[in-house]
């Protein structure tokens, strides 16, 4: 038998909506077969198979359509999904009765077709598709189809993934990292773990004032033994909404990494977390780039001078083209107005980036030595600084979350501040 669908006709996304795409978990390693009419949603299916979401995906597409996919299961055994473009009502339904005959259990099917009409979906439905998107589709269509499958509506949402790296190295990316996670589990009151990428000279557990005999190089050297319990042993509470991940920052062994060190620890990390912050190291690898590819928010951090102008316009073109289907990548200035050094604008860096910077955080060594030093927040070190609400305002860009959860005030919170004070 084909699998039955999950989702209710008058339910359907809606795929013209930018915000149908606010979060689509990853597919599994599956395979997944594509028998298409025209070479426009053959393109489209094509374009899916290298959006970094199926990426695990085995993604194989033929000609043919219905009548193709019937005549090569007859002597193969089916994949996981099986995708079908097909004209006409009696088509699909004579079809798919001929499919069920050939169809192993447990395979899912995604029907595209061109008649926009509830009650065939609901027959199809009943013959036991999985899914009936209408042509003409785009490669996000196919995208969040496939993935929807393997995403149980009563299942825990998987986690976000916000990935921060600095242009260039020294540009304060790991500060702003800490501080925009602690507001977001903070101000935001969603719970977030911060993993700390860079093992070798790591500070968050510095930041945080944090020393765990464990972290996160604990998970990379044991791959196998990387599951859900494992990971929650190497995590260290910083605060009720907030985890740490820490690096090791010793030197004592070389942290050289294949490409998929990290793949198991981040995907384990979306079943527990709802928010994941990855603070990652100015450097090009194989991981690096993988794990910037791979999330689902990217910040981009820079100083106003022209070796991160260069480096940041880099970066974010590489990604915008290895994501298409994805949200553009942000990016933000820090150390703005140093004393005695020239910088380029931010209309500068704008007009050659072609985006605005979500952020301009200014120079302020002080505050910033203060924090760093004591291992506290920018929020614990003044509460109502102006930089302590850009970070807000970054957490709720990044997060999609523009309200933020602060504990009422009473007529005595006055009274109690002034108190606190002294």
């Amino acid at each position: 038998m084909i699998s039955y669908a999950r989702q209710n006709p008058e339910e359907q996304p809606d795929a013209s909506s930018p915000a149908a795409d606010d979060h689509i978990a990853p597919a599994p390693r599956v395979s997944v077969q594509a028998f298409c009419e025209t070479v426009e949603t053959a393109a489209a299916v094509q374009s899916a198979g290298e959006d970094r979401r199926l990426g695990k995906a085995h993604l194989k597409i033929q000609m043919g359509g219905m009548a193709a996919a019937i005549e090569a299961y007859r002597t193969a055994p089916t994949p996981n999904v099986i995708i079908l473009e097909t004209e006409g009502r009696s088509d699909i339904l004579g079809g798919l009765d001929q499919l069920a005959t050939v169809c192993d259990a447990g395979t899912r099917v995604v029907v595209i077709g061109r008649i926009n009409d509830v009650t065939l979906y609901r027959e199809l439905v009943r013959r036991g598709v999985s899914d009936y998107v209408l042509a003409p589709v785009k490669a996000l269509d196919v995208v969040r189809s496939v993935c929807n499958l393997f995403s149980a509506p009563e299942a825990k949402a998987v986690g976000r993934i916000i990935a921060i790296v600095g242009a260039k190295g020294g540009v304060g990316a790991s500060t702003i990292a800490h501080n925009v996670a602690w507001a977001i589990a903070r101000d935001l009151a969603l719970d977030s773990v911060v993993a700390d990428l860079d093992l070798a000279f790591g500070t968050a557990g510095l930041d945080y004032n944090q020393d765990p005999p464990q972290g996160i190089a604990d998970a990379v050297f044991s791959p196998d033994r990387v599951d859900t319990a494992f990971v929650d042993r190497l995590l260290s509470k910083c605060t009720d909404h907030l985890s740490l991940l820490a690096a090791p920052a010793t030197l004592d062994r070389v942290y050289d990494f294949g490409a998929d060190a990290f793949d198991a620890i981040f995907d384990t990390l979306r079943t527990t977390m709802p928010c994941i912050v990855l603070d990652v190291p100015h450097q090009w690898s194989g991981w690096t780039k993988r794990a910037l590819v791979g999330a689902d928010d990217i910040l981009i951090v820079g100083v106003p001078d022209l070796a991160n102008l260069r480096n940041t316009k880099n970066i974010f073109d590489l990604l915008k083209a290895s994501r298409p289907n994805d949200r553009t990548p942000l990016y933000c200035l820090n150390m703005v107005g140093m004393p005695k050094r020239p910088e380029i604008n931010a209309s500068e860096f704008a007009k050659a980036i072609e985006s605005q910077p979500i952020a301009a955080i200014p120079f302020d060594p002080q505050m910033f030595g203060s924090a760093a030093n004591n291992g506290q927040m920018i929020a614990e070190i003044s509460a109502n600084h102006r930089t302590t609400e850009t970070f807000l305002q970054i957490a709720q860009r990044l997060t999609g979350r523009g309200e933020t959860k602060k504990p009422r005030g009473s007529f005595l919170s006055p009274l109690i501040e002034k108190l606190r004070a002294k």
